[in-house]
């Protein structure tokens, strides 16, 4: 069966369509074109063709037509150079070396912006690499680059470390914490890593960043003291608190190990009690909540502290933030509990990064919502063990995204 439409619907500059087929079982549109002779052969890097030598054909795959599989046979034109070589001439809707249009990319690259590469693949009904390999390339060809030295202004910055997977592939990421932009990502979490970031960056702008927020790793540490000696490191709630949580929740196998089989009963599934902000939970979680504080002492004292050390945040000042932690520190001493003591010491460490706090109400909140959608990247991401891959879906959350995957006119 033959169907005939405009050529121009189909934006196949030097192509004329000449015939449209169904196959056999109707699920696949061959779309049959002819070279248009009016248009002159381009070739890619400028060269200047000299005569056609002859015409082949290709097959590409496009969008889906129709609720119908498409496929274009176009021709294109081999040209001979001057020093006697042939190359094939470029077009606009299909890039060198591939089988599918550009357009169709698109669509590939922006369905894998928000789903599952297992999930677009078999939509399409092609293999799990290609929507994989597709999706890379166009997002090599389109994302502006990320380049510091055309920053020119900074004043609070966020570094933190990512994974590819679990203990695999880490890697450093910087945001603007103004914006929320993510401004830099590279492979590796060491301090020359970081170092490198701000060796690209004008030294009118590393002049101008106020304070840095970072976990409390000693790398990046180094790498800010070293390069930007004036800017305050600051050591969000988030990581202090997420530190204590692991001496709690440490402290409470302690006296699960101690306990007798009845205590342990009550203390049975009590992590996410202790654990979680005590208004987010039930009546009922509260009430076993509470049972389990007046029956086990050092986990209620685990907890009161817990509740203190949260309340530092309030004060205003960076005195009044340093006086709160020394009181904090001196009452966990002396509960002789191991693992209160053990974190004390870390918070008596990182006082001063804790208490910069007060000088810039700087949070990694931005940071940790980058880091939530790293996690979607690699959950839609299921099986990737491309680094370079990962590393180009992380500079597309930088990116926002505009016109729609369908329509090829708009942008």
């Amino acid at each position: 069966m033959s169907i005939t439409l405009p050529s121009s619907i189909f934006e196949l500059n030097g192509q004329v369509v000449k015939e449209i087929n169904e196959s056999s079982d109707v699920s696949l549109l061959q779309i049959h074109c002819i070279r248009d002779k009016r248009y002159k052969a381009k070739l890619a890097d400028g060269l200047a063709p000299a005569t056609i030598n002859r015409y082949v054909r290709r097959v590409v795959n496009d969008l889906p037509l129709f609720g119908r599989k498409c496929q274009l046979s176009i021709e294109l034109a081999e040209v001979r150079l001057k020093d006697g070589k042939r190359r094939i001439e470029e077009v606009n809707f299909i890039d060198k070396a591939s089988y599918y249009t550009k357009r169709f990319c698109k669509l590939i690259s922006s369905l894998c912006r928000h789903l599952a590469i297992q999930v677009v693949a078999k939509h399409f009904q092609i293999r799990w690499e290609t929507v994989k390999n597709i999706d890379k390339a166009y997002l090599e060809n389109t994302l502006p680059a990320l380049n510091p030295s055309d920053i020119s202004s900074l004043t609070y910055i966020g570094v933190d470390e990512v994974a590819r997977a679990k203990g695999h592939d880490y890697m450093t990421v910087v945001y603007d914490l103004c914006s929320g932009q993510l401004i830099w990502v590279h492979e590796g979490r060491t301090a020359s890593v970081l170092t490198k970031f701000f060796e690209s960056l004008s030294d009118t702008v590393k002049s101008g960043v106020l304070a840095v927020a970072l976990d409390m790793g000693p790398a990046y540490q180094k790498a800010v003291k070293d390069n930007l000696p004036n800017a305050d490191i600051v050591f969000d709630r988030f990581h202090v608190m997420q530190n204590f949580s692991r001496a709690m929740d440490n402290q409470r196998r302690v006296e699960f190990r101690r306990a007798d089989k009845k205590s342990q009963s009550i203390m049975k599934g009590s992590r996410f009690l202790l654990l979680k902000n005590k208004k987010n939970l039930s009546d009922k979680q509260v009430d076993k909540l509470s049972f389990l504080l007046e029956t086990n002492e050092n986990i209620n004292t685990m907890y009161i502290l817990k509740e203190q050390l949260q309340a530092i945040w309030l004060h205003d000042s960076f005195d009044g933030m340093h006086d709160a932690i020394d009181e904090w520190i001196d009452i966990a001493r002396k509960s002789g509990l191991l693992y209160l003591k053990k974190f004390a010491k870390s918070l008596e460490r990182y006082r001063v990064g804790i208490c910069n706090y007060a000088k810039h109400n700087l949070t990694t909140a931005k940071i940790e919502a980058g880091n939530v959608a790293i996690g979607m990247i690699r959950k839609r991401a299921r099986g990737i063990r491309d680094t370079e891959y990962f590393k180009l879906k992380i500079r597309q959350l930088g990116t926002k995204e505009v016109g729609s995957m369908f329509y090829s006119s708009m942008t």
